[in-house]
């Protein structure tokens, strides 16, 4: 594609980026809460104006969204129904049944998306083996539907016991659905979570009929919204795994957009540390309102089928609402550029989860903001120049960053303002660095020694100081930083994946069972990457999840290699896995295979060039600022980017300006700017 836009719609700001034969130009703008479609066509607008492109010329567009993610967050879904068999409606609310908090006994746990007065119990019983024990009764459901249409309810998911196994009894519910309440937005979990496991299968159900309607609206309102521009053209949506897919598939399944921005960022620092050979990557992706951390290894981003929305107790696992989807696993935290800083009841600084968003914002932008911010913080330690903030159209603040940070974090402390600013940078570089030792712990993998890969607005700012905690001696700052996601979003191919739930002791496996699972999933694959108008060559990946008899959960085994699924190949293959994962291996214990997934992938897009800026010679012009560095002032040189040379380096303390975001170098750290336009930011000296 000559002419392609990407849209990355974030909880502070929403990037847009031009690609015209892999040069990029790039805007960021203001998210708009009331109505998101606004800020993209304002970012649109004011990107096809500086590159000189007519919408009609755009070829495509990739767009990723937080929309579904803030939906459950927030509670502004639909008012969505449950049809379930009797005797099991609460299971959405028993969940698993434990204390992720043991010792807290008021524990707050997810309020279920469905009241209990709509979660309905309906006759019916498949057995696990997909046979039918009791046949569905159609006229309790066509009652029980009638009641609900007349409460107003606008969606309903159906999650029948065992339907991984036999659909027909949810298949009959939708005819029913069809033929007298179409206005129902409908979900099955036989289409959307075929999987076992009864509550990740409910809740990822009921999650995606939830926000079905709202993204339903949405994707309608920007569809129409740019042809009434005149783009005219395809338009793909980012997933949570890291592929693009058709906007039919993201109506029908907008659980998977969730974490669809944070995803195009994975697939940017991927491409990055294949393009530059190295094995071993942490992606570092900081914005206004989150941080995202990813473990890279040899090109490829550490996947995953379970993710947690809405975390109610932070970094705590089981504490939020789980949903079964193809995802980029990545630990993500309350710590932004918007996120607010107070002090708690013992005098100690608490950065986030709670964030300024866009709305009024961080005290700086001038828009009424009151909180003090990570945003202020770095106003005030000299990290950001007030003037050329967002390219000079948002003028930030000093003076009311310098009151919140005084007036919240200083004064209740009893020090002075830089002090202040230089704990709230402390204290959310520290959250960082332990969100990243955890989740690299969780997965058997270190952290330190390898590269770093800094993107997002507020990333080059705090990339070296993590860096620095994590014992990482080499930051890589990619041309276009502050749009990283949207980039992605451009390197990434159009991919379905489709799961199956088929259970079978590996001692009794058939090639011929399982043949013709893989040719259902095939087809079900290929339809959406055709509606996408990829009709050439693809690659496809299988994988299995198995376990040793008797545990609670499994890991994936890539199978795509295997002509033949020998039993002695996959029992190595899958103990090789498990070793890396726990360090050993249970000797003469049966295996057993619970799903099996299979994906389809279109060829990766091109890669991508620089943004083509001008370099006017006032841009050139170094200039002198203040920046405290270890929380002491001192003296620094502020350059644009495309100021610097290729090859040479460049000593900290250093600032490195470009439009969407500032690469801090600080005294113990060089800078050199690699051929593709790259930042190396490199430890000179260890303190």
């Amino acid at each position: 594609m000559s002419v392609r836009l990407s849209v990355d719609i974030g909880g502070t700001f929403t990037d847009v980026v031009l690609s015209q034969s892999g040069a990029l130009t790039t805007v960021k703008v203001l998210t708009t809460y009331a109505d998101p479609a606004a800020g993209v066509m304002q970012g649109i607008e004011d990107v096809l104006t500086r590159a000189g492109v007519q919408a009609g010329e755009v070829e495509l567009v990739l767009h990723g969204t937080t929309l579904a993610t803030n939906a459950l967050i927030e509670r502004r879904g639909a008012d969505t129904a449950l049809l379930t068999t009797a005797g099991h409606r609460d299971a959405l609310e028993m969940a698993f049944e434990n204390r992720f908090e043991q010792y807290d006994v008021n524990i707050d746990r997810p309020r279920p998306l469905v009241p209990r007065h709509w979660r309905l119990g309906i006759s019916e019983r498949v057995a696990a083996d997909g046979e039918v024990l009791i046949s569905l009764d159609a006229s309790q459901v066509e009652e029980a539907l009638a009641n609900l249409v007349e409460q107003g309810v606008e969606a309903a998911a159906v999650a029948f016991l065992h339907s991984y196994a036999n659909p027909r009894h949810e298949q009959q519910v939708a005819e029913i659905v069809l033929r007298n309440f179409p206005q129902l937005a409908l979900t099955l979990s036989s289409d959307v979570c075929p999987e076992i496991r009864e509550y990740e299968r409910t809740s990822t159900t009921v999650a995606n009929a939830y926000v079905k309607p709202l993204m339903s609206r949405y994707l309608a309102s920007l569809e129409n919204q740019l042809r009434a521009k005149g783009c005219g053209c395809e338009v793909l949506m980012m997933t949570s795994g890291g592929g693009l897919t058709t906007l039919q598939a993201a109506r029908d399944y907008p659980i998977r957009l969730v974490e669809s921005g944070p995803a195009g960022g994975a697939i940017l620092a991927a491409h990055l540390a294949d393009q530059h050979a190295i094995a071993q990557v942490v992606s570092f992706d900081m914005g206004g309102t989150t941080a995202k951390i990813c473990m890279i290894d040899d090109g490829q981003p550490q996947h995953s089928r379970a993710f947690e929305v809405d975390r109610s107790y932070r970094f705590k696992k089981g504490s939020g609402l789980p949903v079964r989807i193809p995802v980029i696993e990545m630990v993500e935290i309350g710590a932004g550029g918007g996120s607010i800083a107070s002090i708690d009841a013992l005098q100690r600084v608490q950065v986030g989860p709670e964030s300024a968003g866009s709305e009024p914002g961080p005290a700086c932008y001038g828009r009424g903001g009151e909180f003090a911010t990570v945003t202020d913080a770095d106003v005030i330690l000299g990290k950001l120049s007030p003037e050329l903030f967002g390219g000079g159209k948002l003028q930030l603040d000093v003076t009311q960053a310098r009151a919140a940070v005084q007036a919240q974090v200083a004064q209740p402390l009893q020090m002075d303002v830089a002090e202040g600013a230089h704990a709230i940078a402390e204290i959310v570089e520290d959250n960082m660095g332990a969100a990243a030792r955890a989740h690299a712990a969780e997965w058997g993998k270190d952290v330190q020694g390898r590269c770093m890969i800094a993107f997002g607005g507020a990333a080059p700012l705090h990339a070296a100081a993590l860096a620095r905690k994590l014992k990482i001696d080499r930051v890589l700052v990619p041309p276009g930083a502050g749009v990283g996601s949207a980039i992605g979003f451009l390197l990434a191919p159009v991919s379905f994946e489709v799961v199956r739930s088929h259970y079978v002791l590996l001692d009794a496996l058939q090639q011929r069972v399982v043949d013709e699972l893989f040719a259902d999933m095939r087809a079900e694959a290929a339809k959406v990457l055709s509606g996408a108008g990829e009709t050439g060559a693809v690659m496809e990946k299988r994988e299995a999840y198995m376990r040793y008899v008797g545990q609670g959960y499994e890991v994936a085994v890539d199978v795509s290699a295997m002509q033949t699924l020998a039993q002695a190949e996959l029992r190595e293959r899958f103990e090789r896995v498990y070793r890396q994962l726990y360090g050993r291996t249970i000797p003469g214990m049966a295996v057993e295979i619970l799903s099996w997934t299979l994906s389809l992938s279109s060829e990766q897009a091109a890669q991508v060039e620089q943004e083509q800026t001008p370099s006017a010679p006032e841009r050139a012009l170094e200039r002198e600022v203040t920046l405290f560095d270890q929380g002491e002032p001192v003296e620094a040189f502020s350059v644009f980017r495309e100021a610097l040379e290729v090859g040479e380096q460049h000593p900290g303390p250093l600032l490195v300006v470009e439009e969407q975001t500032t690469t801090v170098v600080p005294t113990d750290f060089a800078v050199t700017k690699l051929s593709d336009g790259t930042l190396s930011v490199d430890r000179t000296s260890q303190t």
